[in-house]
């Protein structure tokens, strides 16, 4: 391949040097010299330019990468052929692959990875609008330009959602290292897939490490469908839960439990690095880029000194909720002991960390309603909480918004403890043991097991369940506390037996 150096393709694109190779094409740094300007060249090796699959596929490429624009994918800027090698002109990004920077730094910043995470996924949404899978999502294909920001390169084996596959039955495409479950398995494969792939990339970020290892590719990607991602939080133990429960719903094997939506994971990787950056207490490089792109709502959950050193809406009722944390602990061993009286005869349930989630049927006040941040209502730590969103008219303006937690099947509930260092609101409690329609909210689904008032710090409330056992368990919030914008739920304790 050295003997083409100095080539000139077509009178205008002459190859100065090798940057890449692979089985199907070599990539080299070359001078356009009509508009004199760097670009990258994706060559079709000539030994496989004979090969009509191979042909095709490379042409599928250029065809799918020419319909994308985007800040975060390395963009198309020519295709052609000489000589009967077709090759493709793409911008020419000078720094690094996102997997040479995690080698360097033998792991990334937690809010870095979570910035990174953003730019791809934000890339890979723009293909999956054009119904366009990438296949290969690996840090190998992600460059990082001399500004810090992420490009997505490397489409060699996307192709569209709406063409058939040149793929034989069962063969797969795709480094196996960062292979998702269906497509190790020569299943179809969707965007899913490329979150999959993301999931695997974003641990590595967080560790430094591959989840999987085996003595072969087979043997890895085998690992992909049959094992259980690694516990993030094990090898980095400073990684949040919400930041942990978004790479369980990115990595999770059923397709059914994994994201399938751009636009969600996008929101929840947002909320997560607003949530990072603020237990970071700083942001460096492209974190403070990318928390710029950040919806307002979004920004304003970093602290102000990180952000742009001023207060904000949300900055300060941070402050406040850390004040009033110390308060509401101080409160709760004062009715510790009642407490322990009134619940002898039940015992705590206990939830798995990532068994509560932020409930908004309705959509207004924002759709999410700081969901990343449900399992701080359930941590046990009443010092940490579930805030709704801003209602800045001191009204819901709708039925309600809640947060629900997820028990054993059969667990028998006999009464709730709450925890706000924001009393004064109202609230029902419903049980279910039908998965909660994201789209509506029907009292034909859930029974009403109680209701409350002017909800206290370390309220007691007893569950009419006539004994039955359920799995769904919703507290409803009905009305804000009086002069204030939203609630606080520090903790939503469950009491009683389990079948």
């Amino acid at each position: 391949m050295s003997t083409l150096l100095g080539t000139t393709l077509n009178g205008r694109y002459q190859l100065e040097a090798q940057i890449g190779s692979g089985g199907m094409s070599t990539v080299y740094r070359a001078m356009d010299q009509t508009l004199q300007r760097r670009v990258a060249i994706k060559l079709m090796n000539r030994e496989v330019a004979s090969d009509s699959d191979q042909l095709e596929r490379f042409r599928r490429e250029a065809r799918a990468v020419a319909q994308l624009s985007h800040p975060h994918l390395v963009g198309v800027i020519d295709a052609n052929e000489d000589e009967g090698r077709p090759y493709i002109v793409f911008e020419y990004v000078e720094g690094e692959t996102l997997k040479e920077r995690i080698r360097r730094q033998d792991r990334l910043s937690i809010p870095e990875a979570v910035a990174y995470s953003i730019e791809i996924a934000r890339a890979l949404a723009a293909a999956h609008a054009r119904h366009i899978v990438h296949r290969d999502v690996k840090p190998q294909n992600v460059l990082i330009d001399s500004e810090g920001r992420a490009k997505v390169t490397d489409f060699g084996i996307a192709r569209t959602l709406d063409e058939a596959g040149l793929t034989a039955d069962g063969r797969v495409l795709g480094t196996t290292d960062y292979v998702s479950p269906e497509q190790a398995l020569g299943q179809p494969v969707t965007g899913q897939s490329d979150f999959y792939s993301l999931g695997v990339a974003l641990y590595e970020m967080l560790t430094g490490e591959v989840p999987f290892k085996g003595d072969n590719q087979v043997a890895v990607a085998m690992k992909h469908v049959r094992e259980t991602i690694p516990d993030v939080r094990i090898a980095r133990p400073e990684v949040s839960a919400a930041l942990a429960a978004v790479l369980d719903g990115l990595t999770a094997k059923r397709l059914e439990d994994r994201y399938d939506n751009d636009g969600r994971l996008i929101a929840d990787l947002e909320d997560v690095l607003a949530i990072e950056t603020a237990r970071a207490g700083s942001a460096t490089g492209e974190v403070t880029s990318v928390l710029r792109t950040l919806p307002a709502r979004k920004q304003r959950r970093v602290p102000f000194f990180v952000r742009r050193r001023r207060f904000s809406t949300i900055a300060v009722v941070a402050i406040v909720l850390a004040a009033l944390g110390v308060a509401l602990w101080l409160a709760s061993r004062t009715h510790h002991t009642a407490q322990q009286t009134a619940l002898s005869h039940v015992h705590p349930i206990a939830l798995c960390p990532t068994c509560a989630s932020a409930y908004n049927p309705y959509g207004i006040g924002g759709t999410y309603q700081n969901n990343p941040q449900a399992y701080k209502a359930i941590d046990g730590n009443p010092n940490t909480a579930w805030p709704t969103e801003q209602y800045y008219d001191h009204t819901l303006g709708k039925t309600g918004v809640g947060i629900y937690v997820k028990a054993t099947p059969g667990t028998v509930v006999k009464h709730v403890v709450i925890n706000t260092a924001t009393p004064g609101w109202s609230a029902q409690i419903y049980v279910s043991n039908q998965q909660p329609d994201p789209t509506g909210f029907s009292t034909s689904k859930w029974v009403l097991a109680a209701s409350s008032g002017g909800v206290a710090n370390g309220q007691q409330i007893a569950l009419d369940t006539a004994d039955h056992g359920y799995e769904y368990y919703l507290l409803w919030i009905t009305s804000l506390p009086p002069n204030s914008n939203f609630v606080a739920v520090n903790e939503f304790d469950l009491y009683g037996t389990t079948r």
